[in-house]
């Protein structure tokens, strides 16, 4: 009876392995492991940005609305509970990091203003370690980006799709481009000479320089 069962287990075993169920199972830790690392760095970025503030606020107190901005956005950022396997959460978190990411920007917008903030060794060393770790966030994402979309290939492509659906594995969400509408808004080029503003006269010919003439009139 105990060699019936051994041989039973066996034969599971080959079964599951060639239905992908391995695979798998190999693929969803590495798509759980792959968002522990992103949550990491972001998490990283998150404590930097006290330091950053105080320091941008000893040379640039009178700043007060980014310095809040940065505060609010670091603290709205950090309060998000998120389930990556839920679409609506996983939007939801990208927001507010989308949020961070633009508070920042605008305060190393105002340091440029201050160059002797820009000359301290301590803030050198925060915006250092700060854009550091906006790489790592993005050597994350686009780990995660590919665990996820191997994962979905899985779950989605034949024989092993079967199998997803036997135990109740789907598609994962995704992180999506941020201001998708934006970008996908061509630019607008313009080679033609500005207008002159409302108001504004238009430059007085130079002397000696015949006036224009007046363009045929149309019927």
């Amino acid at each position: 009876m105990r060699a019936l069962k051994t041989i039973l287990l066996i034969m599971a075993g080959v079964l599951l392995s060639g239905c992908g169920y391995n695979t798998i199972q190999v693929q969803d830790e590495q798509v759980t492991s792959a968002w522990s690392e992103v949550v990491n760095q972001y998490q990283r970025r998150a404590d930097l940005i006290p330091n950053l503030v105080n320091t941008v606020k000893g040379f640039a107190a009178q700043e007060q609305a980014v310095l809040v901005g940065v505060t609010e956005a670091r603290a709205k950022a950090t309060q998000v509970t998120v389930d990556p396997s839920n679409p609506a959460s996983l939007q939801q978190f990208q927001a507010a990091q989308g949020e961070l990411s633009s508070a920042l920007s605008r305060l190393m917008v105002v340091v440029e203003r201050y160059p002797e903030l820009k000359s301290d060794q301590n803030f050198r060393d925060l915006q250092a370690q700060l854009e550091g770790t906006e790489n790592r966030i993005t050597v994350a994402r686009n780990r995660y980006i590919q665990a996820v979309q191997d994962f979905n290939v899985t779950v989605r492509k034949f024989p092993t799709n079967l199998t997803a659906m036997v135990f109740g594995y789907d598609v994962k969400p995704n992180f999506t481009v941020e201001n998708e509408a934006a970008i996908a808004k061509p630019p607008t080029v313009d080679f033609g000479t500005a207008a002159p503003a409302p108001g504004v006269p238009a430059p007085a010919a130079t002397p000696g320089t015949p006036a224009p003439e007046p363009a045929p009139a149309t019927n």
